[in-house]
């Protein structure tokens, strides 16, 4: 039997994390769930995390990190001007193949406004860096203005939420959105 390192231990916690809080959401989802997804104790995941809340972070950290590398290996080694195709059909692609991925993105926005609704705007601010760094990546990989960048990424939101409202892939309205990446 192969033993994981801790690294490799609290990687699978993350990943099973994300997994049960993109179906159950914060407030739906225990650690005695994602313990036992892992095969660990409660007590060994508070070894890894302080708390459940550091958990759901490790787990929206890793989802939009995980699409922010989607994105740039998307748009590596493809033309200037068809990065933007490029990136769109990966993210077209990363909704088919991992709706885990756009269950736990929008997840992190409740929590996040639960949170700051609570008052707890250090989580929110450890979610926004992140995010953060997503957009910023996205804008040099486009080598596109302000407007364009923020295009994209807003016409990226309506089709996560048509995604989550039920609205079929081919849908006329978001095709325009793997046409071009933005909006006609």
């Amino acid at each position: 039997m192969v033993r994981m390192s801790a690294d490799e231990r609290r990687e699978s916690v993350v990943r099973a994390a994300m997994s049960e809080f993109a179906h159950g959401g914060y407030e739906g989802t225990s650690t005695e769930a994602i313990a036992r997804r892992v095969g660990v104790s409660q007590p060994y995941l508070f070894r890894l995390f302080p708390n459940k809340q550091a958990m759901f972070l490790a787990a929206a950290v890793y989802c939009i990190d995980g699409t922010r590398e989607l994105f740039t290996e998307a748009a590596a080694g493809v033309a200037q001007d068809e990065k933007l195709k490029a990136m769109a059909a990966a993210y077209q692609r990363m909704i088919h193949d991992d709706p885990e991925r756009l269950l736990m993105q929008m997840q992190t926005y409740v929590a996040v406004a639960a949170a700051q609704a609570a008052g707890d705007d250090a989580f929110g601010a450890a979610v926004r860096a992140t995010w953060q760094e997503l957009w910023d990546s996205i804008h040099v990989e486009l080598g596109a203005d302000v407007n364009e960048t923020t295009t994209f990424l807003a016409y990226g939101m309506l089709v996560n939420t048509l995604v989550s409202l039920g609205f079929p892939a081919g849908h006329r309205i978001w095709e325009g959105f793997y046409e071009a990446g933005r909006p006609e």
